[in-house]
């Protein structure tokens, strides 16, 4: 089922790339936070979409190996055209996040790293991301997660509410999940969490593997 979303973006350029407003808005904050946490070594990027938080995070913080991934095909395009030429961006590859085991071939990242996704998804396929990302985790590794989030079951902001509705009204099984409860399914996947505040209502959600 294809979502209707308020701002996929559509292709700038000849070359495919696209630039989803939401994207342009949140990458400063995204980027600041990261650069804050001190970001670094091999990065695992999951759901990369348009692939211009890929851009802009490599372009700016030099030495890092980021690997964009998609479970759509159709947005390589787009990732590889804002990543092009940019050194520490391989090249992007289909990954379907939600399917146990896939862990296995992205071993001994310092970082994964997940924009925007869980209000998109089921619960049940949330945790199997949670649980796939922490096992490509090294030993101290860590998962940047941003997005919106419910606080005790609740939308901060009418914005949030009537987004959250919209998704539950395409697809009961999606929509924002609670905060507490995702960092419950990070504890259970072997990570510490702790939030960041961000613009816009949003959480950086940061889990720190715990174990080996």
């Amino acid at each position: 089922m294809s979502l209707r979303l308020p701002d996929s973006g559509t292709a700038t350029g000849p070359d495919g790339r696209r630039l989803p407003p939401s994207a342009e808005r949140n990458a400063g904050p995204i980027l600041e936070a990261l650069r804050a946490e001190g970001l670094h070594g091999r990065v695992l990027e999951i759901a990369s979409g348009s692939g211009y938080h890929a851009a802009r995070i490599t372009a700016a913080l030099p030495g890092l190996i980021w690997q964009p991934t998609d479970l759509d095909p159709a947005n390589l395009a787009s990732i590889a055209a804002w990543t092009a030429g940019t050194e520490g961006a391989l090249p992007p590859v289909v990954l379907d996040a939600a399917r146990p085991g896939w862990h296995r071939d992205f071993p001994a990242q310092e970082a994964a790293v997940i924009i925007n996704l869980l209000h998109l998804i089921s619960e049940t396929a949330a945790q199997v991301v949670l649980s796939e990302a922490a096992r490509v985790l090294a030993p101290e590794g860590r998962l940047f997660l941003y997005g919106p989030f419910l606080r005790e079951g609740l939308a901060t902001s009418e914005g949030d509410a009537a987004f959250d509705a919209s998704l539950r009204a395409q697809d009961p099984a999606i929509g924002y999940k609670d905060v507490a409860e995702v960092e419950g399914w990070m504890r259970a996947a072997g990570l510490s969490p702790r939030r960041r505040d961000m613009p816009a209502n949003n959480l950086l959600v940061i889990g720190t593997k715990t174990n080996s």
